[in-house]
């Protein structure tokens, strides 16, 4: 799952929308030009893909896909879909003077954040609204590693599991970037080295 939660989140602003299950599914809507460069890759995608196609139901913007994201074989067709409708076009936020926290989020790409500009968090709040489900954004956080921090009564999933493997951080893990380090910061930001303009803008 972490490998699509970088993939889409790294090239693509979406809408999320949580249902408490650990499981993805992604809604591609058609369009006929979209629906003509499906037909002529056809011979690229999955019987589950085709019967998929098949059996959508078409509506006025188009024919409403949802396709499952829960494996590599599915990550791939999502990825071939995706790509169909929507080129990439993200563009990366430079890294020098990155500031991570513990569950490897930008915390300089944080509305909460005690260091983040009022015009960048002016920015950032509405689609940060739309992903975190909060409007108050009076909070202001020093980051993981200081005494105010906004988990110290709480603590994230990074800082509950990241002891546990003997790690100072989850970027240090193998498994990075996983649902755990992500549920950390309410998902609301990729885990990659770079970050991408659309995630705040």
């Amino acid at each position: 799952m972490r490998k699509i939660i970088v993939f889409m989140r790294g090239k693509y602003c979406l809408e999320e929308i949580g249902n408490s299950k650990d499981e993805l599914t992604f809604l591609t809507i058609f369009g006929k030009k979209d629906g003509e460069c499906f037909e002529i890759q056809n011979s690229r995608f999955s019987k589950y893909v085709h019967d998929n196609h098949d059996n959508s139901k078409t509506y006025h913007d188009g024919k409403w896909m949802f396709v499952d994201g829960n494996t590599l074989e599915q990550l791939e067709e999502v990825k071939k879909l995706t790509r169909i409708r929507k080129k990439p076009g993200r563009k990366p936020f430079p890294k020098e003077k990155a500031i991570y926290s513990q569950s490897g989020q930008r915390c300089d790409f944080c509305v909460d954040y005690v260091h983040t500009s009022e015009e960048q968090r002016t920015t950032m709040e509405n689609p940060s609204s739309k992903i975190r489900k909060k409007t108050d954004w009076r909070m202001r956080c020093e980051g993981c590693y200081s005494d105010n921090c906004h988990c110290k009564d709480e603590p994230c999933g990074a800082k509950e599991y990241s002891p546990k493997k003997e790690l100072a951080e989850c970027r240090a893990c193998v498994g990075f970037p996983c649902v755990k380090a992500a549920s950390a910061d309410d998902r609301s930001m990729i885990h990659t080295e770079v970050h991408y303009a659309d995630e705040i803008s």
